[in-house]
Formats: structure tokens, sequence, C-alpha cells
């Protein structure tokens, strides 16, 4: 890539690098820090990032607790105009917004803007929300008496959030806390820090007051293990490892701390024989390779049942080869690189061990070049269930195949593992799409489609996979206080 950040797909958007956000100023932090941020295709340093420290914290916690005064104050109508109007900021950019997302994570250009708009849309749908968060009047057993439950703010927010969707991810956080009342410290990934920035720029530029949002970067543990027990913090919400969630939950509720926690998964994609096999093959092949498997509610263990087994393994295997791997910038690229260089060793390491337990490698299973983290889209069929992979979140582009016989062992297989948060299964057949949409312990099922991530619907786990929901109404809920107000007139 040319010293400018440019590059020779996209020569009108070049990389800058980020500020931090504090009390509605975009600025430097105050030791002057930064971290390098690398391109994940060419691995050349496009940048940096500001580097909070805690007197940077302790600014950005003042402003949030005036923020929230502010914010508040403010009636659910103009909190939600302006929302909106974020949400318009966010389509006419999107297209820049889309470039510098992929140059620092990694996916291809037409996924990011696909992200870039998809916050449009979820931006808009919790600005209506903020219209409509309702209490109730309760009948009281007495005359001239008056029994109200309303709904509050919950108060300023901490929210951390992954680099493997660097807008999605802090949207539905800020989204929801914005249309709540709530102001919030968003610790953003150091990784892929430009868009969600050009995210919280959208709503400055939008005219949410200043404090109301804030932006850091540093080191992940010390702002966490900072910002939660800090007592201007009344909620944090996280997105990650579920070793990191527990954590993070532990110090939350040690602090009596609100929490949302969206952890890891390892969601299973069950095909039964009367399945569509070319139909479901080709839409668990676009889900599992999206953003090179980094998505926490990819299909990762591929479920067939024998009759359709070897049918679905060729079908599949033939997309995966066919899958062509590049710069995420190149229009011609359909899967982009891994987003950072740990996990072209982890991919690597899970393919051998599911390979030497007895699993048969049908596609992939390599690095590509040496130059860039690109890896093959990778399917290993048979694979037994000791293997690491099947019990561990692979995390990118790995399929696991292996063959089952009946319903009832389908389902002890899917439900085999600590995690729930997404499940698939395919099926022609009503009761057992039924059946099997009440077998599966997961926060979510999606039957003969993958269509899980719309704003209006919940979005979360269960078991290691976390609790609360980033989507529809339950979403709202998390960022609200219930009170009750009984009132006798005099």
């Amino acid at each position: 890539m040319p010293k400018n950040g440019k590059n020779k797909w996209e020569n009108d958007v070049a990389y800058s690098n980020t500020l931090l956000l504090i009390n509605g100023k975009w600025r430097a932090a105050g030791s002057g820090r930064t971290i390098p941020i690398v391109n994940p295709a060419t691995e050349e340093t496009i940048g940096n990032v500001a580097h909070a420290d805690r007197a940077d914290l302790d600014e950005a916690l003042a402003a949030a607790a005036n923020g929230f005064k502010v914010w508040r104050a403010m009636s659910a109508l103009d909190r939600s105009r302006i929302m909106r109007k974020a949400a318009e900021l966010m389509r006419e950019r999107a297209d820049n917004i889309a470039t510098l997302m992929t140059m620092e994570q990694g996916k291809v250009l037409a996924e990011a803007k696909i992200e870039t708009l998809a916050a449009a849309d979820v931006i808009d749908w919790f600005a209506e929300e903020a219209r409509r968060a309702y209490g109730r009047v309760i009948p009281a057993r007495g005359p001239g008496i008056y029994q109200l439950a309303v709904k509050e703010p919950v108060g300023p927010v901490a929210a951390f959030t992954p680099w493997n969707f660097p807008i999605n991810q802090v949207c539905r956080k800020l989204s929801a806390a914005l249309a709540a009342g709530c102001s919030i410290i968003v610790k953003a990934p150091e990784e892929t820090p430009a868009s969600p920035a050009e995210l919280l720029r959208a709503f400055v530029d939008a005219g949410v007051p200043a404090g109301v949002i804030n932006l850091v970067f540093g080191v992940p543990a010390e702002i966490s293990e900072y910002l939660i027990p800090h007592p201007v913090i009344r909620k944090i919400s996280f997105t990650g490892s579920t070793a990191i969630g527990k954590q993070l939950s532990a110090l939350a509720g040690l602090h009596m701390k609100r929490a949302t926690m969206e952890l890891g998964g390892h969601a299973p994609a069950i095909v039964f024989n009367d399945a569509d096999v070319s139909s479901a093959a080709k839409i668990i092949l676009g889900a599992k390779y999206r953003n090179a498997g980094q998505v926490c509610i990819a299909p990762t263990r591929l479920l067939v049942q024998d009759k359709v087994y070897k049918e679905f393994v060729s079908k599949f295997a033939e997309g995966a080869k066919a899958i062509k791997v590049g710069n995420g910038l190149d229009p011609e690229s359909k899967m982009g690189s891994l987003a950072n260089t740990r996990r072209v060793p982890a991919i690597e390491s899970f393919v051998q061990d599911a390979v030497a337990k007895g699993g048969k490698l049908e596609a992939g299973g390599h690095r590509i070049g040496n130059k860039g983290y690109f890896f093959e889209p990778t399917v290993v069929s048979d694979v037994p269930k000791d293997a690491r992979a099947m019990n561990e979140e692979p995390f990118g582009p790995l399929a696991l195949i292996s063959p089952f016989t009946t319903f009832d062992e389908v389902a002890e297989e899917a439900n085999r593992l600590p995690y729930g948060l997404a499940s698939y299964a395919f099926t022609s057949s009503t009761k057992t799409a039924t059946a099997i949409g009440s077998a599966i312990e997961s926060g979510m099922v999606a039957i003969n489609n993958v269509g899980l991530g719309m704003p209006e619907n919940p979005f979360g786990g269960v078991k290691d996979s976390g609790y609360g929901s980033e989507g529809g109404t339950e979403a709202m809920e998390a960022y609200l206080n219930t009170k009750f107000i009984s009132q006798t007139g005099v």
C-alpha cells in the first residue's frame, strides 16, 4: 500500500489517525500515546489510534455524568429526531466508511458497506423505540389511588465491543442506550478504530449534546477494570469471548451493575434427509464464510443426516473451493483476510488437529501466500467429537461436517456444548421444524434460513453464550429502570 494510505482500488479514501471523543471534542490522549493500526491484507501500518490513560477515562466519566443529565431531560421525540439524522448521515457516508472498515478489518468491501448501511437501519429502529418506552397504569384496590409503573433510563453506560463487526457491535449498544435516554462511554476495538469512530461522528454531527457519547481506546483490561466499578457507570454491555465475558460479568455483579453479555458461540447447522440439499449448502456456505468466518453466529458444526451426507459434503466443498479470496478492496474478492495475525496459526492448529483425529480435508486447510492474513475456505468432513474445533469456537473460515442418523442423536449433539447463541436447521417437514426448534438449547434458531440479525428481532444467547438481548424491544429493557409510583389524593 502506498505511504499515503491509499490503495489501487480506492484512490479517494485515505486512512487517517483516530482520536478519542470526550465531552464533544475529538482529541489525542493526554499522554500523547498511540497504538499502530495494521492493514491485515498487506501487513502494513496505515495509521494509529489514541491510547487513553486513566486521566482521559476520568474526563470521559465526568462528561458522561453531565451528558446524562442533559440527554435524559430531552424529550423522546427530540432524541428520536437526532438519532434519525445520524442514520441519514451514515447512509450518505457509507462508501467512505466501508472503505475504512475494509482497510483496517479485512472483510470485503461489499460486506463492509452492508454493515454500514445496516447500522443506519438499527439506528432508525431504536429511534422509533425511543418514542415507545411505555409504562402502565395498575388498577388500585381502593378509591383515589393511582398506581403507575414508569420507565426511566438506567444511567451512564460502558460498552465494550470487538473487532469482527466494528460498527454493528457498537451501533446496537449505542442506539439502545441513546433511545432509552442514557449517556455512554464506548471502548471500541483498538485493531479497527476508524469505522466505529465514524459512527460516533455521525451522531455528533447530527446534534447529540456534548458528553452524551464518548469514545476511548487503550488496554482493554485496564479500561474495563476501571470503568465497570466506577460509581458513574450504571450498566455495562459487552460483546466478546466467553472467558472475558465471565470475568467482566463477575466484576459487574460485584458492584451491582446491570450487564448485557453477547458471548461466544459454536452454532450447529442441521441438515435433515428431506431438506433441499443444494439450497441448504448454498445458504450455509454464505453464512459460514461471511467475514472469513469471524462471526459469532456463523454455522460451524454442520450436522448432516446420513442419506444426504455425501451429496451435501460434495456440494459444500465445491462451493468453498470456488470462493475467491483476496484483498477486501478488490471488487473480485468474495472473502477477505483474517483480521489479525493471531487467527492464522489458530485456524492452522484447528485444522491439523481435526485431520490428525480422523477428519478428512475436503477443501482448503492452508494459509494463502506469505503477505496478509489470508486463509483458504476450509472444509473438514467426518470430524470426531473429540477434535478441538468441535469443542472450541474456531472463529474463522473452517466448516466441520459430521453425519447423524436419528433426530434424538442430532438434538443431543446440538446441545452438547456449553454454548447456546445461534442454531440452524434445514428440513421440508413442518413437524421436524417444530420439533427441532423446540429441542435446541439456543437463544436464536433459524430454520431454512440464516436471518438472525434484524434490529427488530431479539439477539442474544443462553448458557455460556451470555444473557440479555441486543435487538428487539428486549434490548431497550436493559437500559431502562422500572419505577413504581403509588399516589393517593389528599
